[in-house]
């Protein structure tokens, strides 16, 4: 089946149905080798979009994909590269868990030359920042955007009030508006999509959500326990070991895979076609440690064709 291409809610901006990303991935699980295989087989599937952020693996994820870029030899105008920004990756009071000025304008530059690119199509605020006045990150985002750093600029799992907020203030000033949310979504977690971001979408606001997969337990993987090849076993990702044995859950997942069978396909690829089934999603970011996954995620694109009214409704139910 060919790639549909979703436009980033009201932007002219074509973004595949399914994208790549390289959180927990890159560096941890992936080499350069690796990463630029699993690339290629995201590209060759039709994916277009391709998401990453400053504080993956300390930066070292965007330098494995910018290396990956000048390998790969890609024209640049058929591929999309998206970074985020708050975390920081230096100690510091104006380096960690902020969006002043400062930190934007040079994060950004930073985040270009590991990129190995002149252009960062989207970026966005990783999240919110209480601490820094919203005028000012709203203009310091415009400014890069007007400069022709990036094309588009959008936030990562801030509320809806927050991003009203921005939206509102970039109206008022004649400033270029946030354009997009990046959001978790899946079986698991619904509500801010679903529910609180519903006004955003009258907006013009696109998605390109995370974690199709809740971390991998929508696949199954975890209901026998976790697994040591995990990444809730890698350094940094214990946190996710309450989440992916959580009883309610793994019985929600266990529910969930006679429809997979019936649907012939696996939890993952279920899982992942039923977010595309939103019309609000313009992305879905997948994720993988081999090639070959990449090409099992894709099969997805197939599997949203066979999800009619009913099965929907069946898995909504569960």
């Amino acid at each position: 089946m060919q790639m549909p291409y979703n436009r980033l809610g009201n932007a002219g901006l074509k973004v595949s149905a399914l994208s790549f990303g390289s959180w927990v991935t890159f560096h941890s699980q992936l080499d350069d080798d690796l990463a630029l295989e699993c690339m290629q087989a995201a590209n060759d599937a039709g994916v277009n979009f391709f998401d990453n952020a400053e504080a993956y693996a300390g930066g070292l994820s965007e330098e494995i994909m910018g290396r990956a870029f000048a390998q790969l030899g890609w024209e640049r105008h058929s591929y999309i590269v998206s970074t985020k920004f708050f975390f920081g990756i230096h100690d510091g009071p104006n380096t960690r868990s902020t969006l002043n000025r400062k930190y934007l304008l040079e994060a950004f530059e930073r985040s270009q030359e590991r990129l190995g690119l002149d252009t960062i199509d989207l970026i966005f605020c990783h999240r919110a920042d209480p601490e820094t006045p919203m005028e000012e990150i709203v203009h310091t985002m415009h400014e890069i955007v007007a400069g022709g750093g990036a094309y588009y600029w959008g936030t990562s799992e801030w509320t809806a009030e927050q991003f009203r907020e921005a939206w509102d203030i970039a109206a008022t000033h004649g400033l270029h508006k946030p354009q997009m949310e990046q959001p978790q979504y899946n079986l698991l977690h619904r509500d801010r999509v679903e529910v609180e971001y519903a006004p955003l979408y009258e907006l013009g606001m696109g998605t390109t959500i995370w974690s199709p997969l809740g971390s991998g337990l929508l696949a199954g993987k975890y209901l026998d326990g976790i697994p040591d090849d995990s990444r809730a076993r890698l350094d940094g990702y214990e946190w996710l070991a309450d989440q992916l044995t959580n009883t309610e859950s793994l019985d929600r997942v266990r529910a969930l895979v006679p429809i997979a069978e019936e649907v012939g396909c696996t939890m993952a690829q279920l899982a992942i076609a039923w977010c595309m089934k939103n019309e609000n999603v313009s992305t879905v970011i997948t994720g993988a440690s081999r090639p070959s996954q990449v090409v099992e995620n894709m099969v997805a694109l197939e599997v949203a064709e066979r999800l009619d009214d009913e099965l929907m409704a069946r898995i909504s139910a569960i």
